[in-house]
């Protein structure tokens, strides 16, 4: 096998775009071999568009037609978990799109699978991994260049959607539908690049408001209050009602600080000598140089790294890495058992919400379900 034939389970805006990147062949490893939707309105554009490609509306037939080595599951959130099992058992790889599904729960029961079978690839499309800016901060952090981390601090609210985009479907924006609103639609790369870079917290304590600003049932505004376990704190603040949008990203260190603005712009701040050691060491005097605007030359040094990106080509990168371990066993940038953590995430900050209280991870699975499925009968009994 010189390519790899990738079945596309889900012709909408993600599943269109991929097919579309392997099309201009921009994945030189990968070839479309078939591509899936319930819709039959998505089958003929497919016929148009790629009038080559084999489209099935089921993807069990797909996936058991032979012309497939492995999918990619841009389907609704529920599904990612039931469907990469599915294909698994079929000795079919598996590129799950984020999130990973819901719940731990059915996660947990994918990865268990996929444990079983690991000849076979299973990764995540955590494209934001293949970031150059985020993998530089993940490096300076790894490599202690700002010592031990004491706060972290990320507001990322730059997904500003108007009503008339949670209008758009019945499914969008419900809990039973989507499983919730920005934790799980539009913010799970961050989830996924915090505990990535700084780590899982062990406790977390939340704000959320649900159909604060807009007309849904989920959760349109959130702050969480994080505990990493020693001493260490953050604070994750999303939303989608903000049109101006923040993007910040901030990291303290007890030798430094990482302030990253809109993605594109690191600042680095490295101190001579640790914090702790300054304050045991400066005398008052020498800390009056600083505040009546002396220099600063002498306590940090400030690097300030830019970067761009191409709309794209960090799908394309793991799409490519995806193809790369199932022909030559490179290694995977986003494992598939990597998905868990940021969904984890999302549901302990929607637990304490619902509870009310500060919760520890790895959260009750059974009591969150519960919880779920209570507000799923909610919106059920509403909608009738």
């Amino acid at each position: 096998m010189s390519k790899v034939r990738l079945g596309i389970v889900g012709f909408g805006a993600q599943g269109g775009a991929y097919a579309g990147f392997i099309a201009e062949g921009r994945v030189g490893n990968m070839e479309i071999g078939a591509i899936c939707d319930i819709d039959p309105e998505k089958k003929k554009a497919v016929a148009e568009k790629y009038p080559d490609v084999p489209f099935y509306e089921d993807y069990i037939e797909m996936m058991e037609s032979g012309n497939v080595d492995a999918i990619v599951t841009t389907v609704p959130h529920y599904l990612h978990p039931e469907m990469g099992i599915e294909a698994l058992k079929r000795d079919i790889h598996v590129l799950g799109e984020k999130p990973a599904g819901v719940y731990t729960k059915q996660v947990k029961e994918l990865n268990e699978f996929a444990a079983k079978k690991p000849e076979l690839t299973f990764a995540i499309m955590f494209n934001q991994r293949t970031n150059e800016l985020y993998q530089k901060v993940k490096e300076i952090i790894d490599n202690g260049e700002i010592g031990s981390i004491r706060r972290t601090n990320w507001i990322i609210t730059t997904w500003w959607r108007p009503q008339g985009y949670y209008d758009q479907s019945a499914w969008r924006a419900t809990w039973d539908g989507e499983g919730g609103g920005v934790l799980v639609n539009q913010a799970p790369h961050q989830l996924d690049l915090l505990q990535w870079i700084a780590g899982m917290p062990k406790k977390v304590y939340s704000n959320v408001k649900y159909g604060y600003q807009r007309d849904i049932a989920v959760e349109d505004e959130v702050t969480t209050l994080l505990d990493y376990g020693n001493g260490a704190t953050g604070v994750f603040v999303t939303c989608t009602h903000d049109v101006m949008g923040t993007d910040r990203f901030e990291i303290l260190g007890d030798k430094g600080k990482i302030v990253v603005d809109d993605s594109k712009k690191v600042t680095v701040k490295r101190l001579k000598q640790p914090e702790n050691e300054m304050s045991n060491s400066m005398s008052m005097q020498d800390v009056m140089k600083i505040f009546m605007g002396g220099t600063t030359d002498d306590i940090y040094e400030t690097e300030v790294l830019e970067f761009e990106s191409v709309w794209g080509g960090q799908h394309v990168a793991v799409l490519e890495n995806f193809a790369a371990n199932v022909l030559d066993g490179e290694p995977l940038i986003a494992p598939g058992s990597d998905g868990i953590h940021g969904v984890a995430l999302a549901n302990a900050i929607h637990l304490s919400s619902w509870l009310g209280k500060e919760v520890e991870l790895p959260v009750d699975e059974e009591v969150y379900l519960e919880e779920l499925n209570k507000r799923i009968e909610e919106e059920k009994a509403t909608t009738k």
